[in-house]
This record gives C-alpha cells, sequence and structure tokens, in this order.
C-alpha cells in the first residue's frame, strides 16, 4: 500500500494504462457509524463480495488497483455526491444509503445520517478515494496516450425492487457510449459473448459516478464498468437471502470461468490502451 494512502485505501502501483477500481468490497464500519445500525450483516449484505479475490490477478497485468476497505453503508464512492439520481426514475440507493437494495431498513427510525455527517463521511472517505482516482490517472497518463479505467462491481442477480428477471452475467456499463472509445467497448463484449455467459451492454447498470466522472475518451480517459452477476463466480441463492446464508463463500474452482474471462477482458483494455498510442 502506498503511504500516502490512509489506512482504509489501498493501493498497489502500476506502470501499465490500466486502473482497476474496487469501490464496493469493503465490509469495514468504523464504530462511530455503527449507531442505529439495524443489524451488522444487514449493513453489510450489498457488498460486491469477493470481487478483490476475483480479480486479484490484476496487479500482474501491470494494472494500478485501488480499493476501499470502507462498507458502502458508511458511504457509497460510486454515487454523485450531489445527490442527483443516476438512474432517474429507477429505485437505487443514495450517497449514504438508508435501505438495502430490496429496501429494507438499514438504520432504526430517527437515526439515519442527517447532512452534517453525510457531509464528514465525505470529507473523510468519498473525496480522498477520487483525489487518488483522479491523481493515478494523471500519472498514467503522463506515461501513456490512453488510459482504460476499469470499474469493478456485482450484484445479486435477481432483485426485483431494481430490476425485472434475472440479470445477465456480465453487464457493461458505458453511459450509452459516451465513456469510452466504441472499439474498448466491443473487444469487451466480444469476449463476453465468446465466454459462454450471458451479457448486455448498457442494460440496466450503464455506469455509475467514477464510470460517468472519470470517462473523457476525447481526453485519452476510457472508463467502464462490469457489473457481475453473482452467480456468475459463486454459489448464489436464486431469491430473497438471509442472514448465514449469503455471502456463501468463495470457491476457486467455482470462480474459474469467470475468472478466465475477466484476465481476457483486461488483457483486451490493455491491448486496446496500446494500439491507440
Amino acid at each position: 500500500m502506498s503511504k500516502e494512502c490512509p489506512d482504509w485505501l489501498s493501493m498497489i502501483r502500476g506502470d501499465a494504462p490500466l486502473l482497476v477500481s474496487l469501490p464496493h468490497t469493503g465490509t469495514e464500519i468504523p464504530p462511530e457509524y455503527e449507531r442505529g445500525l439495524v443489524s451488522p450483516w444487514l449493513a453489510r449484505k450489498d457488498a460486491d463480495w469477493w470481487i478483490e479475490r476475483l480479480y486479484d490477478f490484476a496487479s500482474s497485468l501491470g494494472a494500478t488497483v485501488i480499493r476501499t476497505t470502507i462498507s458502502r453503508t458508511v458511504i457509497d464512492v460510486n454515487r454523485d455526491p450531489s445527490g442527483m439520481s443516476l438512474y432517474p426514475g429507477q429505485a437505487t440507493t443514495e450517497l449514504c444509503p438508508t435501505t438495502t437494495f430490496d429496501g429494507e431498513p438499514l438504520y432504526e427510525p430517527g437515526t439515519e445520517p442527517a447532512a452534517e455527517e453525510i457531509a464528514e463521511r465525505r470529507a473523510r472517505f468519498f473525496d480522498p478515494y477520487h483525489t487518488t482516482l483522479r491523481s493515478e490517472i494523471e500519472r498514467l497518463r503522463a506515461l501513456h496516450a490512453n488510459v482504460v479505467v476499469y470499474d469493478c462491481h456485482s450484484i445479486r442477480s435477481v432483485i426485483p425492487r431494481l430490476f425485472d428477471g434475472t440479470l445477465p452475467h456480465f453487464n457493461i456499463g458505458t453511459n450509452g457510449g459516451t465513456t469510452c472509445a466504441h472499439a474498448l467497448s466491443e473487444a469487451i463484449e466480444t469476449i463476453c459473448a465468446g465466454s459462454g455467459f450471458s451479457h448486455v451492454v448498457n442494460g440496466r447498470f450503464k455506469g455509475g459516478y467514477i464510470t460517468r466522472s472519470l470517462g473523457r475518451p476525447e481526453a485519452g480517459v476510457h472508463a467502464v464498468q462490469m457489473e457481475l452477476a453473482c452467480r456468475g463466480y459463486m454459489k448464489e441463492p436464486l431469491d430473497s437471502v438471509a442472514e448465514g446464508q449469503w455471502p456463501t463463500p468463495y470457491d476457486g474452482a467455482e470462480a474459474a470461468p469467470m475468472r478466465a474471462a475477466l484476465t481476457r477482458i483486461l488483457q483486451s483494455c490493455l491491448t486496446f490502451a496500446h494500439s491507440k498510442a
């Protein structure tokens, strides 16, 4: 970890034209933010489970990998800090979530974070995460004409409050093609199509705040969000989950096929960035 990072933010610094962001794998909730939470399990239920293990090969490709260990329940570093919804008209969660994806209250009534506390959490966690992302992009752009920002996510396959039916395995988000060159999203889609897994481009998940705020293809910064359906790499109950059954343990053999596809995807990101040099 870089010495300049706070203890909750880890960074493996590489020199390849690829930055991998892990914004939702954290499960740490500092004691001062536990007040009023309904349960520790509910507060961690919607983490992007095991994604840091699924992508642990990324640094061997020379990628820079940035991760926060803080739970998204404390603050979600992939939401617009202005409070503007990324998906108007559709259910979502806030900068400091007050419900789970399933709509369950995270806090006892009247104990939800107030505006002053939200501002404090933003200054303590959100702003440093984004400052680090931008600083590393600037460093990599000094080395390469083009850089790919790859934002890693996962979510349960069936969440009726958020989307109908069962989510495809690979959900590629480029905000309607605005956050990266078409050649990059096409290369990723081609790998997904040949992987044996289902996929969609700019479906329910089009890219969150990280992808939308950082993707500037005209300036050589190409951002992509990859939202994985959990069933693609772990044993996932395809109905509601309860404490004690979620998350299921990480199993390397179970994850191997998707991990192989993800390895090819990150390699394709590097090929794209180098080809544009």
